[in-house]
């Protein structure tokens, strides 16, 4: 990969800034990547190879950062959130039984050997997409509490059981990735918050931000990449390897410094490339080709609201409830598993996206709807 073709990706990583210019349109950034990729990519003008080997590595790492930052935005430590973990996950489940219900009836209809992965897209959250909607309307996670706690169970049972149902064959090593990296990361956190008022640790974390050698940043890519070897041992994806470690990061606290490393990091380079990527390496004629491909995408989208109504059995409001749907990050995830491993039919990878968009469309005008209920208007809540 050249640099003049690097300088390319990042150029059109800029539409994604530009889609999201106006906080009232409620687009995420991804969306404009993702268009900017479609359009260089396999679907476009074909400026970009997105089978490169180094164009995929820089992909990979972006994937893994993207997956750091979803993990981190999960409230683990937040009291109000856990004081309502167990309606949130009543919610979490009444809404994955609904889940399972539809996703069959879907695989039966679309004629598809995928009911376990639809069942798990359409049960999934996302706390990266829905917290910032809340937060830019002025919703705390005090008034929604209850929903914040049912996202972030839904976020962490679908991500660790997306690699196992994209590949059912490879579930049993799949599965023993999950637990060694599961255990390892556990074992951190436990060493983390024991040792977290560490005289040495506030002194490492001095002279390191006095010296300028960002020793955390460098320490957390070290577990990160780690976690990546054993993933990459198990053939599962980086996925796993990075919301290990945002979760992590957000059970024991995140530095304000790590944080803005890796915001800059992710935010700046590597995940607007990752982004692009994905997008040039959708096939787009495969949904034209496939026009049952796009009812898919379409009934997934719906599907997902649905199923998440069913969260108002355990006493979330119905408004939340569909906020609740919006979801991004498991989509992707799903997406670029189906491209890595070839587990996809033509045009399902943008079948899933499509439903994915369906989605954060409905959860953006349901956010608008509890911001009013709550009395939030459109004023930022200080520390919400």
């Amino acid at each position: 990969m050249s640099f003049a073709l690097l300088a390319l990706v990042v150029a059109i990583g800029l539409l994604g800034p530009f889609a999201a210019a106006r906080a009232s349109w409620r687009v995420p950034a991804v969306v404009g990547e993702l268009a900017g990729g479609l359009l260089i990519g396999t679907s476009g003008l074909q400026l970009v190879d997105p089978t490169n080997d180094d164009f995929q590595l820089l992909a990979e790492i972006g994937f893994g950062l993207t997956m750091v930052v979803v993990g981190s935005q999960i409230p683990l430590r937040d009291p109000d959130v856990r004081a309502a973990f167990v309606r949130g996950a009543l919610g979490a489940g009444a809404v994955g039984a609904a889940s399972a219900v539809l996703a069959a009836i879907l695989a039966a209809v679309s004629h598809s050997g995928h009911g376990l992965l639809y069942g798990v897209l359409l049960a999934s959250s996302s706390a990266a997409l829905v917290l910032p909607m809340l937060q830019s309307v002025g919703v705390g996670k005090r008034s929604a509490a209850q929903l914040v706690a049912q996202i972030a169970v839904a976020d962490i049972v679908c991500v660790v059981l997306l690699p196992l149902v994209v590949e059912p064959g490879r579930a049993l090593s799949a599965g023993a990735g999950v637990l060694v990296i599961a255990v390892i990361a556990a074992a951190l956190a436990l060493i983390l918050v024991r040792f977290g008022n560490n005289e040495r640790r506030r002194a490492l974390h001095a002279y390191s931000e006095r010296r300028r050698f960002a020793v955390e940043l460098r320490l957390s890519l070290l577990v990160l990449f780690s976690f990546a070897a054993i993933a990459q041992f198990a053939h599962l994806s980086i996925l796993i390897a990075g919301f290990a470690l945002g979760l992590l990061l957000s059970a024991v606290g995140e530095p304000h410094r790590l944080a803005r490393q890796l915001f800059g990091m992710t935010e700046g380079f590597f995940g607007p490339l990752f982004f692009v990527w994905l997008g040039a390496s959708l096939d787009l004629r495969a949904l034209v080709d496939h026009p049952a491909m796009i009812l898919l995408g379409i009934a997934l989208g719906v599907g997902a609201v649905l199923a998440h109504l069913a969260s108002r059995a355990a006493g979330l409001p119905w408004t939340q409830a569909v906020a609740s749907a919006g979801q991004l990050g498991v989509p992707v995830a799903a997406v670029t598993l189906g491209l890595q491993t070839h587990a996809l039919a033509p045009g399902e990878g943008s079948a899933i996206l499509l439903g994915a968009l369906v989605c954060v469309a409905t959860s953006a005008v349901s956010v608008a709807a509890v911001a009013r209920r709550a009395g939030g208007g459109v004023r930022a809540t200080p520390g919400s």
